[in-house]
C-alpha cells in the first residue's frame, strides 16, 4: 500500500507521541466533494442511529449520524479507495486496515452545543492499539472551533466512563468499570491541548484513546460539517462490554478476543 504525501515520518513521530496530528491536503476536492453530496443526504435521509442534539427552539442544529457507508454510495468509496485507509496503515503501523465504521457530526452556524471531552475506545466494542480515526472538515474550520485534543493522553493507560453528547442522558455501565473522564476545561493549562485552523481536504487523525472535545459552531455563517473514518489494525479485537456500546453493532456474533471480521468490518488494505 502507498504512503500518502501528507503522511511523512515526522508526522508518523508526532502521531505516536501526541496521540494526535493534521494530516495537510490528504484528500482531492473530488473526494471532498463527494462526501459532501453523501453528508447532505445522510442529514435528509437519517440512518436509525440519527441523533439531534440541539434542544428545539435553540439557534443552530447539532446532528449525528454513523454506520451508513453501506446505504451511501460516497461514504463507502471515501472507506475503502481514497488516501484515507493507506494513511491509516501507515499511522497504525498494521500489514491490515480493517474499516470499522464512520461517524458523520455537523454542527450548523450558531449551533452552541459542544462535543463533551471524551476518547473513543470505552464506547466501542474493541480493544488494541492500532486504532486510527479520520476526522475531515468539509467545510473551512477555524481553530476556535475546531475538535481539541489533549496531547499524549493516548499514553496515559486509561479507559474513561463514556459520556453521551447529550448531557442529560449516560450510559448503562457497571459503576465502578471506569473512572470519570477528567475535567479538562478547569485543568486547561495543565495539558497541552491540540487544534488547528483546517481547510477541506485536510484530516486530523487520532487514537481511539485519545481525549478530545470540541466547542459549539459559533460562526454565524459557515457550517461545520465533519467526516471521520474509523479503522483498526493488527491487534485490535473485538470485545463485548458489561453494557451499552455505541455504535451498537447488534447483528455482529463475533466471539469475544477474535479479530473484526465480516460485512460489518471488510478488511480495506492488506
Amino acid at each position: 500500500m502507498a504512503r500518502p504525501d501528507a503522511v511523512s515520518d515526522d508526522v508518523i513521530a508526532n502521531f505516536k507521541r501526541d496521540g494526535a496530528v493534521k494530516l495537510t491536503g490528504l484528500l482531492s476536492p473530488d473526494w471532498i466533494a463527494a462526501l459532501r453530496d453523501g453528508v447532505e443526504r445522510n442529514i435528509s435521509e437519517p440512518g436509525p442511529y440519527a441523533k439531534r442534539y440541539t434542544p428545539d427552539g435553540k439557534d443552530g442544529f447539532f446532528f449525528g449520524d454513523y454506520c451508513n457507508w453501506r446505504r451511501i454510495p460516497e461514504y463507502e468509496d471515501t472507506l475503502k479507495n481514497s488516501p484515507a485507509p493507506d494513511a491509516a496503515a501507515s499511522l497504525m503501523g498494521s500489514e491490515k486496515v480493517v474499516l470499522f465504521h464512520e461517524h458523520v457530526l455537523v454542527k450548523e452556524p450558531r449551533t452552541a452545543e459542544r462535543t463533551p471531552w471524551h476518547h473513543d475506545q470505552p464506547y466501542y466494542c474493541v480493544e488494541g492499539t492500532q486504532t486510527c480515526s479520520l476526522w475531515i472538515p468539509l467545510d473551512p474550520v477555524r481553530r476556535e472551533v475546531c475538535v481539541e485534543f489533549v496531547a499524549g493522553s493516548h499514553l496515559w493507560g486509561k479507559q474513561f466512563m463514556p459520556a453521551k453528547f447529550n448531557a442529560a442522558q449516560r450510559y448503562e455501565r457497571a459503576e465502578n468499570e471506569l473512572e470519570p473522564v477528567p475535567d479538562i476545561e478547569a485543568e486547561r493549562e495543565s495539558h497541552t491541548l491540540l487544534s488547528w485552523d483546517m481547510e477541506p481536504g485536510d484530516a486530523i487523525a487520532f487514537s481511539f484513546l485519545t481525549l478530545h472535545g470540541a466547542p459549539g459552531n459559533s460562526d454565524s455563517g459557515t457550517r461545520r460539517r465533519a467526516f471521520a473514518a474509523r479503522y483498526v489494525g493488527d491487534d485490535v479485537v473485538y470485545v463485548k462490554r458489561p453494557g451499552e456500546v455505541s455504535p451498537p453493532f447488534p447483528n455482529v456474533r463475533l466471539e469475544h478476543g477474535t479479530p473484526l471480521r465480516g460485512e460489518d468490518f471488510p478488511v480495506v488494505r492488506g
